[in-house]
Order: C-alpha cells, then sequence, then structure tokens
C-alpha cells in the first residue's frame, strides 16, 4: 500500500532529546503503569538524519495494561495505528502536535522493544555505522519519496543485521 504523505527526511535536530523529555513526561502523568516511556528511532541518535517525528515505546506491565492505555491515549487525541510487527506492539501517531509523536504501546519483554533499543544503542555507539545507516535513508527517501512502507521494508535489511550485531555483542 503506498502512502501519500512524502518521505520527508530532515538534519538532526538538537532540540529532539528536549521535545522528548517533554512528551515523556506528560505521559508519564497519563499513564503512571509505565515501567519506562523510552525515546526510539533516528530522532533519539544524535546527528542522526531524520523524519521530524519523535519515536516512542511505552512499556507496560503485561498486555493486560494495553487497553486502558489505548483509552487515555484515544482520549488524548492520538490516532490508532493498529498492532504493529506481529508483535504485540500498537502504534498511535499524535494529532496536530509539533513535533508529532509516533508513541507504540508494548508489553513488558517485548521483542521489537528490545531490538529497537539495541539498535539505537548500536548506533549510538558505532558512529560509522550510524553515517551508513543516514546514507541508506537519504538513498531511499529519493527513492521511495511517495512510499513510505517501501522506505521502510528497504531498510529492513540493514536494521535486522545492525539488531543481530548488537545483541550478539551483549552476549
Amino acid at each position: 500500500m503506498m502512502s501519500h504523505d512524502p518521505v520527508e527526511l530532515v538534519p538532526y535536530d538538537p532540540q529532539w532529546p528536549q521535545a522528548f523529555r517533554r512528551i515523556r513526561d506528560r505521559l508519564l502523568v497519563l499513564l503512571p503503569q509505565a515501567l519506562s516511556i523510552d525515546h526510539i528511532g533516528s530522532t533519539s541518535i544524535s546527528g542522526m538524519t531524520a523524519k521530524p517525528l519523535i519515536d516512542i515505546d511505552i512499556v507496560l506491565p503485561s498486555l493486560g495494561h494495553i487497553e486502558a492505555a489505548t483509552d487515555v491515549l484515544l482520549a488524548e487525541g492520538y490516532e490508532p495505528r493498529g498492532n504493529r510487527y506481529d508483535d504485540e506492539v500498537w502504534a498511535f501517531l499524535s494529532r496536530g502536535l509539533v513535533p508529532r509523536e509516533r508513541v507504540y504501546l508494548c508489553p513488558a519483554g517485548n521483542g521489537t522493544h528490545r531490538n529497537r533499543l539495541a539498535f539505537r544503542d548500536h548506533l549510538i555507539a558505532h558512529p560509522e555505522a550510524a553515517a551508513e545507516y543516514a546514507a541508506l535513508k537519504r538513498r531511499l527517501a529519493g527513492e521511495f519519496r511517495m512510499d513510505g512502507n517501501g522506505y521502510t521494508a528497504h531498510k529492513r535489511e540493514f536494521v535486522d543485521a545492525i539488531v543481530a550485531r548488537a545483541l550478539a555483542d551483549d552476549r
């Protein structure tokens, strides 16, 4: 399925960490049951070219907490984006907030969440891998400008390789 919003990459904004902290503080008030609220995605990596969108994982104690947290996010105006990655991860997109926010609800022990943190932390620790990822993103953004799903799908092999390397390094 083709998306109709263009894939827009912008240079790293040094305000993104501060924006995340402000968002996290607001979400902690709304969802006090959260075990963690983590800044993920490219905006969490200093210097990384990124979509101007703060990606956030909210880890909840269990699957049983997802429904109540969903109700809270919907009441706050987040748009539901469905169960993602076939891994008990539910996505929501902010409406009208700047920067935009994409929030994911995950139960504790979730594999997708673990992989996202491993990917983020590996790129932070390995600037050469981060530079390679930034170059790939720029190339794919040009190639898949009006196809966000294609853009994301074509990053998968690189992301999976970095995650595998990061998880192997942690052993």
